[in-house]
């Protein structure tokens, strides 16, 4: 039996934010001894707040479990490039690397955008690798929107 990896495991987070109704993004943090500390999708309609992301729901929860505003050493998978205030919030955490799946070239803020963590004021910027797995997360993503322009609920 094959154990799922953890880009594996945030694209069953961004399946069931579809479900939801939510647009498909999944996040995992994963300490530095490879332990899953926190998986999330998005949240905004469900929680009624813009602001909750994936990447943010994922942070908050890793920062209750570990006590601590920071995450030093921890890895995040994400299905989608992190938009402006993700990369921000990941700056803030000190992620210690990014890895994401589909590129956002209208909204995202790392390799696209803002670059969040090119710029002089960022105080950390996180080893970054994108385009893992980047063909099933943007499927899911233009599957998704697809339907919303048909009017279904996708």
């Amino acid at each position: 039996m094959n154990t799922p990896s953890f880009m594996d495991m945030a694209y069953e987070e961004a399946q069931a934010a579809a479900a939801r109704g939510e647009v498909p993004v999944g996040a995992v943090i994963v300490s530095p001894q490879g332990q899953v500390i926190a998986r999330a999708g998005n949240r905004t309609v469900a929680d009624t707040d813009p602001t909750a992301h994936a990447e943010i729901v994922a942070l908050r929860a890793a920062c209750l479990a570990l006590g601590s505003q920071r995450l030093v050493g921890c890895d995040l998978y994400v299905t989608l490039e992190p938009c402006p205030m993700c990369a921000a919030a990941i700056s803030f955490a000190r992620i210690r690397r990014l890895y994401f799946g589909a590129d956002d070239p209208k909204s995202g803020g790392v390799e696209h955008g803002a670059r969040v963590f090119s710029r002089d004021t960022c105080h950390h910027a996180p080893e970054v690798y994108g385009g893992m797995d980047a063909a099933r997360s943007t499927a899911l993503l233009q599957a998704f929107f697809a339907g919303r322009r048909d009017g279904g609920d996708a």
